[in-house]
């Protein structure tokens, strides 16, 4: 091999050459960006490429085109090593607030589609490397960049209606709404329809644009260098410039992995943990990386990334006649849900063949089209092989050697009598995983409807992409018409089985869809031989079948309550303001805790955790982990008091390091002190653990009943009224039972905390936390030192959603524990992977009711058992169960409840709080109750709501009298907004008309109570100071998570003033402003801080009163400026505490926040997938204090409640361990997920008394109201189950996953796949 000469690494970054002389081939581009050269903007949201929020744009100069070329990537998975010779531009080069904003920075914050801001650089990267490729996108190319990117707390919506001011097809997303909004509502109440105004923004002059490094462009000198970088681990990153020099270097080492994306070595290296030490990278060998278009087809390069392979296929289908590109549109349909844009810019082609993945997009395609492909190694040079049913050797193995390098593949044309199509299931649309996937090349005799041959590729149903053989042969020369099916479903039982403990469970799911997709490629292509050949093979009702589903165009609507034209155009009140932060998210300026700059001597932690769920542990030796370079120490459980250790929010039932005993999966048994990041995690994998197996292993609530594992306490039950004589008077009774799976936070942000030793005895921690009084609180008791020498700052969260209330402590107490002990500053911040095998979950549930109610629908019994699973110890589960307990009845009155609640202890993640608290759980229950009723009387649902709706006057189940009641508003409202009358009856005809597809249209109401049940967190502080200048600074105890919390105080804080808002500042969350706070959660936020807040400013109001009074000539400053040399104190602290409140006085909540939500579905019954096509919510949110924030707080919590309701499912092995744990396995919602039209409207005319600037809390409760799509899911699949003459009544588990709406449309294909006998053991089970 030739040697290579001593080359620095060059590139550039936002227009400066960085050259290094030793660059790292372990470091990531991510890493290089925030480690070395300080630009945090770019976060680590996953390390697997998977959620966009570390989204750069890569810059080159195709010297073959003589063209510029622009991708976005996901710098967590590119290597630094691979950017030699390219420009990369992070978002801070872009624009700035100091400078200028570039307008994609401020659109998406001036549209309000910033809400945490964690995601926000990603998303921005991703449009603005859209926009330098094509300045003007169409909507389709808006959707294919935001497909790898990921948000947790916008719901979409108001990103994508900011980006397509940028689109050719630009037009107002309102739709035929945009008129009807003009004249007000029925109230009398003027209603605005605008959240921003779009011609305010900035135009766009792709000109104005950074220009390429001219050095890159002119000179291709950097192109033809063979690199040879290497470090003291001795990894090695080659990248030869001939394709005799990467055959040599294969021959030399045949380990070597060959990279071009990174993005399956990438991944592996991150959560398998394996350790590659030599790289090659092809993509200076123009063998590899070129594209030849021949009579035969297209002879595509293994180095071509599959943008470029996307580019050439539209070409080919563009000018070819239709029939010679039917294998080519199969691979461009399929390109389109493969990966993100991020990925698909990257990865290659020959990547999908030689990874062997037995889920590849490409791979069942590639076999089943009989793909040639061109393989060379040094000593045997070039030969040509088929990919056949021989090709996959072997679980990510192949017949390709370790010596030979894959050269090429060729992709056929097609001809006139063959048909070529490809399917994929997963569990999300965009950028996931396929479930199953298949391809079906069918080939006729010459002007006939007899098959000559057919190939059927299938993966997710082997260790390896397969062939179909023995169906091929038993379905070869066949008539095409229905017998062909029997024949098919016959020989695929037999021929594609799969163990009931196969990895990737849903083993009936998977077996059945290579039925139901064969059976809809037989419904697509008969429809094509219908149009030549002018027969008939199939019913018009199942035409519809053959279809996929597509993102549609999107459309929405928010209605507001207008500002009167009295309030002074200075009052910031009831108006759409952007969030406090926004354009810092979008500049990437604003600060997280990890972003903060390393302190002097800083150390970084990394815990070793259990592999075990229930275990003893005999030895924990750390010794070989000690003698890495690097470490400085190892802290467990030896080195705390057995008091100091016991740790908890509540109860002291955990313990910081594990002694003894484990009882869940991801418990920290110790921690790994290191100098940096890499070293403290290569050194925690080799602290060595000998466990005993303690039994049994209790997983799921089952479990728990049958081994009565449950926290005595906390085993209570609630009676109101007399049920027993409800049930004897009843005219009807009925029982039923109810299961919700736990749903991960997710928050973009993964748990982190830097502590900092302060003057001997004090400490300073900097934490991503919802609680920072309660971190100082747990710090000082596990060091046993005053709270008074712990200060504990949060400048802002990446998201929250209750995962950083009390499990925050899972980073700040380890590190704090350190840092004191140590005498150094450290730093930790979780891998994705380990923030969710840490963190706990939203809890399980499972409900057990019984019914009792008249024959007018009226329901007057409800007898219930109510479990959860809390995992290993208490934490918040308890009060958790109490919200659920008090929730149960939602929105309906039941005069007679009696309430049976256990808390259930199992060796899983300890749960915790989020978003909701346990109401969305309960609540279902409710839902289900009145639909349960409807059936049994068959009546119409609404009109089982209508007579048990709470209205004033009514009493809840906890004796709490029900006041200013608008429940029954938003029903009304949202029925007739969303038209729901006319279009039940166009899905019913809808559904009359398909067999394959069904509809469903659902109405659910949400009555959320508000505030904490614990009357003493009803409490809140503040800061203010006035300095001299005029401006003004507010500090609070409430912490910035994207909720708008600070952007709303700094309103009040400008009402209650009369100051312009820009002279107020609103800093960190801090316990030495404001001590003793109560955590940022329940919705309250804005009620109690916003009261605190405005309790501050008030009294500095009626300090500079005299000053007003005595000059009004003079304006704010000088006022202020008086009052100082007056010497009249300028600062004045606030505080509030929610008064009427507690169970002494009868009320537990301080109020009720009310909405309603309609959805309407479309369900393919073949797959089990899903769309929703519209969704429409009136909620009552008083008097906005601001709409464009609480708009947002709906449509995100919508978007969250969608995916715990309809698609995130937690995965265990029924041995305790998470088998999802990162966005590889476990799906939120993408942008493509939305529902295509989405209104939002905020109720008009009802003030509530009991808030500040009488509006209401708006954090949790649209969450439930997501539930709609379940129920009209439900409903779909009862459609569909009458045309198989089965009960439409059926138990659907939450979440509503593809698998279990498949296999709930039950049919002749999923009858054929039969249940695996007792005693088989599962690959994964339910919690």
């Amino acid at each position: 091999m030739a040697t290579c000469e001593k080359i620095p690494l060059t590139f550039f970054v936002n227009g400066k050459k960085i050259s290094d002389n030793e660059p790292d081939p372990d470091y990531t581009l991510l890493r290089y960006l925030r480690e070395k050269l300080r630009l945090c903007g770019t976060k680590l949201g996953c390390d697997e490429g998977g959620c966009g929020a570390c989204t750069v744009m890569l810059s080159r100069y195709d010297r073959k085109t003589k063209t510029l070329k622009h991708l976005a990537v996901n710098a967590c998975l590119t290597p630094i090593c691979s950017v030699h010779g390219l420009a990369v531009t992070t978002v801070e080069g872009i624009g700035s607030t100091r400078t200028r904003l570039h307008p994609v920075q401020e659109r998406i914050s001036k549209a309000h589609g910033s809400q945490c801001g964690f995601c926000t650089p990603g998303i921005v990267m991703s449009m603005y490397a859209l926009l330098r490729s094509t300045p003007k996108p169409n909507m389709k190319d808006l959707e294919a960049t935001l497909q790898g990117n990921l948000c947790r707390c916008t719901g979409y919506r108001p990103i994508i209606e900011g980006f397509r001011t940028f689109t050719a097809d630009y037009e107002c997303g309102m739709g035929d709404k945009c008129c009807k909004l003009l004249n007000g509502n029925e109230c009398g109440v003027e209603v605005e329809n605008k959240l921003y105004e779009p011609n305010h923004f900035a135009s766009y002059d792709p000109s104005q644009e950074p220009i390429f490094p001219p050095e890159l462009k002119l000179s291709d000198i950097y192109d033809q260098q063979t690199l040879k970088f290497t470090n003291d681990r001795n990894v090695v990153w080659f990248r030869p410039t001939s394709l005799k020099q990467l055959l040599e270097f294969k021959k030399a080492h045949n380990d070597a992995k060959i990279v071009v994306g990174n993005t399956e070595v990438g991944i592996e290296i991150k959560s398998k943990n394996l350790d590659y030490k030599l790289f090659a990278s092809p993509l200076q060998i123009d063998e590899l990386t070129r594209i030849e278009v021949n009579e035969k087809g297209i002879k595509v390069g293994s180095a071509v990334t599959l943008t470029e392979l996307e580019t050439v296929l539209k070409q080919e289908i563009e000018i070819r006649v239709e029939h010679e590109t039917r294998l080519f549109k199969a691979i461009l349909e399929m390109l389109h849900w493969f990966g993100g844009q991020q990925v698909r810019n990257v990865a290659s082609v020959g990547g999908n063949i030689m990874t062997a993945s037995p889920i590849s997009d490409l791979n069942p395609i590639f076999a089943a089209a009989g793909i040639e492909l061109e393989v060379e190694s040094f000593d045997f040079g070039r030969k040509t092989i088929k990919m056949r049913q021989d090709f996959f050797t072997g679980y990510r193995k192949n017949i390709i050697k370790d010596s030979e390098v894959l050269i090429s593949i060729s992709l056929p044309r097609t001809f006139k009598n063959q048909y070529f199509l490809a399917y994929k299931q997963a569990k999300r649309r965009d950028d996931d995983i396929a479930i199953v996937n298949a391809a079906f090349n069918v080939v006729f005799k010459e002007e006939t409807n007899i098959i000559d041959k057919m190939e059927l590729a299938f993966g997710g149903m082997a260790a390896t992409t397969i062939l179909a053989s023995k169906t091929s042969n038993a379905v070869k020369g066949k008539t095409w018409d229905r017998s062909l099916i029997e024949i098919a479903n016959k020989s695929l039982i037999e021929e594609v089985q799969l163990s009931s403990d196969a990895p990737g469970g849903m083993i009936r799911y998977r077996r059945s869809l290579t039925l139901s997709l064969f059976f809809k490629m037989f419904l697509a292509i008969s429809q094509e031989l219908e149009k030549t050949n002018q027969f008939s093979l199939i019913d018009e009702r199942e035409k519809s079948g053959a279809r996929t589903f597509h993102t549609l165009l999107p459309k929405s609507s928010q209605l507001f309550e207008k500002v009167s034209t009295n309030q002074p155009a200075i009052d910031p009140i009831y108006r759409p303001k952007v969030h406090s932060s926004a354009f810092k998210h979008a500049t990437g300026e604003a600060v997280y805790c990890d972003d903060i700059p390393k302190f002097e001597g800083e150390l970084y932690l990394a815990l070793v955790l259990s592999e075990k769920a229930h275990a003893k542990i005999i030895s924990i030796d750390a010794t070989e982990a000690l003698n890495q370079f690097g470490v400085h120490a190892f802290l467990s459980a030896k080195d705390l008091p057995k008091q100091q250790n016991q740790i908890g929010p509540l109860i002291n039932d955990e313990e910081l390091f594990i002694s003894e005993i484990v009882t869940s999966q991801g418990q920290a048994l110790g921690a790994i002190v290191a100098d940096n990041k890499m070293i403290a995690r290569r050194a925690a994998r080799l602290v060595k653990v000998v466990y005993e197996d303690l039994f049994p292993v209790i997983v799921t609530i089952e479990d728990a009943i049958k081994h009565k594992s449950f926290f005595s306490d906390h085993s209570n039950v609630l009676t109101h009224g007399d049920v027993e004589n409800a049930f004897k008077i009843a005219d009807q009774t009925l029982n039923d039972e109810f299961r919700i799976g736990g749903q991960e936070h997710f928050y973009l942000e993964t748990q982190a905390a830097i502590a900092v030793p302060k003057d001997g005895d004090e400490l300073e921690i900097f934490a991503s936390t919802q609680q920072p009084g309660a971190v100082q609180k747990r710090v000082a008791q596990l060091l046993n030192i005053p709270t008074n020498r712990i200060t504990v700052r949060t400048k802002r969260i990446g998201g929250g959603f209750g995962g950083k209330e009390t499990r925050s402590a899972v980073a700040s107490m380890p590190v704090a524990f350190a840092a004191y002990t140590i005498g150094k500053p450290v730093r930790m911040m979780l891998d994705r992977d380990e923030d969710m095998m840490i963190s706990g979950t939203r809890h399980p549930f499972l409900f057990k009711y019984k019914l009792a109610f008249m024959n007018d629908g009226k329901i007057i019994g409800l007898d219930i058992q109510i479990y959860n699973n809390a995992g290993f110890s208490l934490d918040f589960s308890a009060l958790v169960m109490e919200k659920a307990v008090l929730s149960i009845t939602n929105a309906y009155e039941i005069s007679n409840v009696r309430i049976e609640s256990k808390v259930l202890k199992t060796n899983l993640p300890t749960n915790t709080a989020f978003r909701g608290f346990g109401q969305p759980q309960a609540s279902m229950v409710s839902e289900h109750i009145i639909r349960d009723v409807a059936r049994f009387l068959k009546k119409d649902y609404l009109d089982i709501m209508t007579i048990n709706m709470m209205k004033d006057g009514d009493l809840t189940h906890y004796k709490q009298l029900v006041e200013n009641c608008t429940m029954r508003r938003c029903f009304d409202e949202v029925r007739k907004n969303s038209e729901l009358e006319r279009r039940s009856l166009e899905v019913k005809k809808f559904n009359e008309q398909n067999r394959w597809r069904k509809r469903g249209i659902s109405l659910v109401n949400t009555m959320f109570s508000i505030g904490f049940s614990e009357k003493f967190l009803n409490q809140a502080g503040a800061l203010v100071h006035i300095y001299t200048d005029g401006h003004v600074l507010i500090s609070h105890g409430g912490v910035e998570m994207g909720q708008g919390l600070h952007i709303k105080m700094l309103q009040v804080a400008s009402n209650v003033l009369k100051t312009p808002i820009e002279k107020i500042h609103l800093q960190e969350t801090a316990t030495d402003k404001v001590p003793n706070a109560t955590s940022t959660a329940a919705s309250v936020s804005t009620d109690m801080y916003g009261g605190a807040v405005m309790e501050a400013c008030k009294i500095l109001y009626d300090r500079l009163t005299p000053y007003r009074e005595r000059k009004p000539e003079k304006n704010w400053d000088e006022w202020v400026n008086d009052a100082y040399f007056d010497r009249v104190s300028l600062s004045a602290t606030g505080f509030f505490r929610t008064d009427d409140i507690g169970e002494d006085v009868g009320k537990i909540f301080n109020y009720f926040t009310n909405g309603s939500g309609v959805s309407e579905v479309e369900i393919d019954c073949l797959t089990g997938d899903h769309q929703v096509i519209r969704t429409d919510i009136v909620m009552d949110v008083g008097s906005s204090i601001n709409p464009a924030i609480d708009i947002g707080q709906i449509e995100g919590g919508f978007m969250q409640g969608y995916g715990l309701f309809t698609m995130e499912e937690l995965i265990y092995s029924p041995e305790g361990k998470l088998y999802s744990r990162g966005p590889g396995m476990y799906k939120i919602p993408g942008f493509a997920d939305i529902p295509a039209e989405f209104n939002v409207s905020l109720l008009t005319g009802a003030p509530n008394p009991r808030a500040v600037y009488s509006s209401k809390a708006i954090g949790e409760p649209p969450l439930f109201i997501a539930s709609s799509v379940y129920f009209a899911i439900k409903e779909a699949i009862g459609a569909a189950r009458l045309e198989e003459n089965l009960d439409p009544h059926f138990n659907l588990s939450s979440p509503a996953t593809v698998a279990k709406i498949r296999m709930a449309c039950q049919d002749d294909f999923t009858n054929k796949i039969k249940e695996d006998g007792e005693g088989c053991k599962s690959w994964n089970i339910m919690p």
